[in-house]
């Protein structure tokens, strides 16, 4: 199933697309005067080449600057073929923060929002050799979702080098005159159906959208329906008697996925033909309990903060894949991608392998209205992003009161909490959804302490009693309320959603001072001990629905990752994963 990898969007498959990574002109433009009189159009205005999608501050752009350039520019040629019944849409997966986009001099579009993707289409722009130019803007605003971007001059604390620019995949994708524009599968078990929302562009009276369903090669159904409007509903049935309980269900034990072809047709020609897939799975809140496919699920989560050495922000399909086969290997079901939005591929890995996942929209660090106006932009390609990935089983919208700090008794700010929650519930209702991971929660239908508590005896007794521990503060560590003023314990699900931390430098990163939680210990042996001591802390919680232990892999000036800085093991791997097996394991074994 990883024959997808290789492709920008391993859900919206098309045969005929441009990789556009690679070398292109690039210069800074710190006086601002590219746009004056199109100066950017001017011979020698572009001085030096990057390489993208890595941004500048990175060692694999080519340039490795440490520097604060709130402008930059960006050039290369656009060669292809152009056929005169397709259309071409140009994409870039991430750009922050502010993108222009120009063709051969001429502005086609602007898009704001660091994280998210966007579409331009070109079609009319472009000929048979065109010049493609981006412009972007970032300031680094505190009103901004800048997620672990140090907004100071340094790095400090747990936030980390700037990432300006082009930082995910650019790509060139030919469609139809007639095309699927986008789709969300809802999986639905209990009635056996694939819920499908179609959006079809350039549609005519006479178009319809086919499409057949299979599994492991097999044909399992196929299906046809009129478009009303550039839209087509309907429910296909999955059934099938070679499952072992009618449906080849997905969960991390077995990750099973369906292959599903659309095929937009017009007067009995193909218009657009694309091919995706899709997982059967179901997740739920029912009472204090989380349930995946009507099973009482024990997240044993990650967290992962997505950075590289090399490549701050941005890896390859090569360097996710080896990450998530690592996650597996030390015994974790899941990953909290935190305060990033990351690679479809990725969500494409975690599907494959098995994996849960939280995604998690990054944060701003200043409340007012520019910035509830900057996160809801970003909101909605936040969760069509993940909308169709199996393995997406929560949205986490804040984290840590930053950007509300005065939550615990502003009611605007609470307000601001509680309208990101029902948003995302009216984008998708399938999901689980956190409001403020981590302590002065509003409402959220799993509730979550983050407790870096390195002492396992007085850790595991701050939870003796859940409701008493939720309607307080039970975390020695940031001594904060789990809920905010005016809200209370409503028996929701209850997760430590980070521990741990514990310090481990192997000198993979030359810097001048490193941390991580707790007191710092000699050796590894003793880090070993403090890790199992903590994780037996937590499995003996009663009640808890999970955990996420901290974290991954080293970043920057935190060291306490599993994997160094280079992502690569601390320590042996089964040691790692006897600490992360507990006596939560529920379901049936058949041997």
């Amino acid at each position: 199933m990883l024959d997808k990898l290789n492709f920008p969007r391993p859900q919206m498959v098309r045969e005929n697309w441009i990789d556009l990574n690679g070398e292109w002109d690039f210069c800074f433009d710190d006086a601002n005067i590219g746009l004056k009189n199109s100066a950017f159009c001017r011979d020698g205005f572009f001085d030096r080449k990057i390489n993208v999608p890595y941004a500048y501050q990175t060692q694999n752009s080519g340039l490795g600057l440490n520097e604060n350039h709130p402008i930059v520019w960006y050039r290369r040629s656009l060669p292809m073929i152009k056929n005169s019944d397709s259309r071409y849409l140009l994409h870039f997966e991430a750009v922050d923060y502010k993108a222009d986009i120009f063709i051969d001099g001429k502005h086609l579009y602007c898009h704001e929002g660091g994280s998210t993707p966007f579409a331009v289409d070109v079609t009319d722009a472009i000929n048979l050799k065109s010049e493609l130019v981006v412009r972007v803007e970032d300031y680094n605003r505190t009103n901004q979702p800048i997620g672990k971007q140090s907004w100071k001059k340094e790095n400090f604390l747990c936030w980390y080098t700037r990432t300006t620019g082009i930082w995910q995949q650019v790509w060139l994708e030919e469609v139809g005159s007639t095309y699927l524009s986008d789709v969300r599968m809802t999986p639905d078990i209990d009635n056996a159906s694939l819920n499908l929302d179609l959006f079809v562009q350039n549609a005519k009276p006479s178009t319809l959208v086919e499409g057949k369903v299979f599994f492991k090669g097999e044909l399992i159904t196929a299906f046809a329906s009129s478009i009303k409007a550039g839209r087509a509903r309907l429910a296909v049935d999955i059934s099938s008697e070679e499952a072992n309980f009618r449906l080849h269900f997905w969960s991390p034990a077995d990750p099973n996925l369906y292959d599903i072809v659309f095929n937009i047709v017009e007067d009995g020609l193909v218009k657009d033909h694309v091919e995706s897939y899709f997982g059967m799975r179901d997740i739920c809140v029912k009472g204090n309990k989380v349930w995946l496919n009507n099973q009482e699920f024990y997240q044993k989560l990650v967290l992962d903060q997505g950075y590289w050495q090399d490549g701050g922000l941005t890896a390859t399909p090569q360097q996710l894949l080896a990450d998530l086969e690592k996650v597996k290997e030390m015994g974790f079901n899941g990953a909290r991608k935190h305060q990033k939005i990351e690679d479809a591929r990725y969500m494409y890995l975690c599907d494959v392998l098995g994996l849960v996942m939280w995604a998690e929209m990054p944060s701003f660090f200043e409340f007012s209205h520019m910035a509830n106006e900057n996160v809801t932009r970003e909101l909605h390609g936040f969760v069509a992003k993940h909308f169709n990935h199996p393995s997406v089983i929560a949205y986490t919208l804040m984290n840590e009161s930053w950007g509300i700090n005065e939550v615990y008794r502003d009611k605007a700010q609470q307000a601001f909490v509680n309208g990101l929650y029902w948003l995302t519930k009216s984008l998708d209702p399938s999901r689980v959804i956190i409001g403020n991971d981590g302590w002065e929660q509003t409402i959220g239908d799993i509730i979550t302490v983050h407790d870096y508590n390195s002492d396992p005896e007085t850790l595991e007794a701050s939870y003796k009693n859940l409701e008493q521990a939720a309607n307080g503060s039970p975390s020695l560590t940031s001594l904060r309320h789990v809920f905010a003023k005016n809200y209370a314990y409503q028996n929701q699900p209850f997760m430590i959603s980070e521990f741990g931390g514990v310090a481990f430098d192997t000198g993979t990163r030359l810097i001048d001072s490193s941390w991580g939680y707790g007191n710092r210990l000699n050796g590894q042996e003793a880090v070993l001990e403090k890790m199992a001591s903590l994780c037996k802390a937590v499995y003996s919680i009663d009640g808890l629905c999970g955990f996420c232990y901290t974290q991954l892999s080293d970043v920057e000036q935190e060291v306490n990752g599993l994997l160094d800085h280079k992502h690569e093991y601390k320590f042996d791997p089964k040691v790692i994963r006897q600490m992360m097996s507990g006596d939560k394991e529920t379901g049936f074994l058949f041997i």
